[in-house]
């Protein structure tokens, strides 16, 4: 009866009551919309990586090596002799291995030497791979994959030649012109900092450097190409069959063995003996060696740029209270006008704390109503910008988009929305208790 009532008095001040609801809406929208992003951005964040049990480099700090690794920013550490990448690649624990070398840039973006391993070992996200949107991996010496959002500002495409430059200033004056790049492929929108990276060959980029290296597998390429040149006279067809067989070679990154690289990551048999291989690799005495879990790296840093999170998170909360000290007043300046009502519910035996559950059912009503209309228009919204966040943020929102803090920020609000009405309940208790007093006497 007290809900019939409540909702019969909201329809006689309906102007103000839609414009209360409307301000309630808006500002629980925005902090359920601070929410989302918030937890959707810490959950892409700290999948960047996923696969990649440890990260080995030379000891320069647990968060310098992932930005450095993972993230293509800081200054690379110093190499990693290729007897201690043959010491990990036989380990028994390894599964798999990923050589890069870093320090080089192109047009400002991070230039990063790898070998095919890279795609077909590193995944992102919940355990996705990484995927070609035209082309493919590296096909020779000198060719490149491309990040997706490099793909798009320069306007390149697979069959372009680049130049890389030597340092990591977005200028350069130090440019390998004699090694032009040739791009084979380009990867898919990731959604990390694999879309803003050029991949080269840990050959072609020591080739840029210090020119072809005259190594016995060399010598024998040069000799197998002149054996080749002497066919191409005497067996013109046989030629041109073994050509076309070459075009669809697929290239061996892995047989070059560079003297050094930057860093390497691992994937391990089993995830259980990360522990014990870190501990092996940091006590290494052979070469100093550090290793880190990206996972534990990752949480690391996220907790230094916790504050900016807690900051937007306490804003929207501070816009939400504002508008429930809105419905408070929007019920205490009725409450003049109710004074007849009042009267009236006191006459046919209403008593004052029956008032005061009145003013709160109102109050509550006009909450509840909100919070129902926030999560459709929260979820219409996202639903359509989705799109529009992958593409200009590298953002993928995942499902469930209303978590456990989505739960918990509507039952905050609820919990509020009680307290704040307690203030015109009260004036309408005090109101009843002097009407029936004017009554008795």
């Amino acid at each position: 009866m007290l809900s019939t009532i409540a909702i019969e008095s909201l329809k006689r001040r309906k102007t103000t009551a839609i414009l209360t609801l409307l301000s309630i809406t808006i500002s629980i929208s925005l902090l359920l919309c601070v929410d989302i992003i918030r937890t959707q951005v810490k959950t892409s964040f700290t999948r960047t990586v996923s696969g990649v049990d440890l990260i080995v480099g030379a000891p320069s700090g647990q968060l310098n090596l992932l930005l450095s690794s993972v993230f293509n920013i800081g200054t690379p550490t110093k190499g990693i002799e290729y007897k201690s990448i043959a010491a990990l690649q036989s380990n028994k624990q390894v599964s798999w291995l990923i050589p890069l070398s870093l320090g080089d840039t192109h047009r400002g973006f991070r230039v990063v030497g790898t070998t095919n391993s890279f795609f077909d070992h590193f995944k992102y996200g919940d355990m996705q791979s990484l995927e070609m949107a035209a082309g493919s991996t590296f096909t020779q010496p000198l060719s490149t994959v491309i990040g997706a959002d490099i793909a798009k500002s320069l306007g390149y495409k697979v069959g372009d030649k680049i130049i890389i430059s030597h340092g990591l200033g977005s200028v350069s004056f130090n440019n390998h012109d004699d090694h032009p790049f040739t791009i084979s492929g380009i990867v898919k929108k990731t959604g990390t900092p694999v879309d803003k990276a050029v991949y080269v060959t840990l050959q072609g980029l020591e080739e840029a450097h210090t020119g072809p290296k005259h190594s016995p597998t060399s010598m024998l390429g040069r000799k197998s190409a002149d054996k080749a040149n002497e066919h191409e006279h005497e067996h013109e067809h046989e030629h041109e069959h073994d050509e076309h067989t070459k075009e669809h070679a697929v290239y061996n990154s892995e047989a070059f063995t560079p003297e050094s690289v930057s860093v390497v990551m691992l994937g391990l048999k089993h995830r259980v003996t990360a522990l014990q291989l870190q501990y092996q690799i940091n006590q290494s005495k052979k070469e100093p060696l550090m290793a880190i879990l990206p996972g534990m790296a990752l949480a690391q840093l996220w907790q230094i740029m916790g504050n900016v999170e807690s900051l937007l998170l306490g804003l929207s909360g501070l816009i939400v209270i504002c508008a429930l000290i809105g419905l408070a007043t929007m019920l205490l300046a009725t409450m003049r006008e109710r004074y007849q009502e009042i009267a009236v519910l006191r006459t046919i035996g209403a008593g004052p704390f029956t008032l005061l559950l009145l003013i709160q059912i109102e109050a509550m009503l006009l909450t509840i109503v909100s919070a129902a209309l926030s999560l459709g228009l929260v979820a219409g919204l996202m639903s359509a910008l989705k799109p529009w966040l992958s593409s200009t943020y590298g953002l993928f929102l995942s499902s469930p988009l209303f978590g456990q803090s989505s739960v918990i920020i509507i039952l905050l609000i609820l919990g509020c929305t009680y307290l704040v009405s307690l203030f015109p309940a009260v004036a309408a208790y005090r109101r009843g208790l002097h009407a029936g007093l004017n009554a008795n006497s």
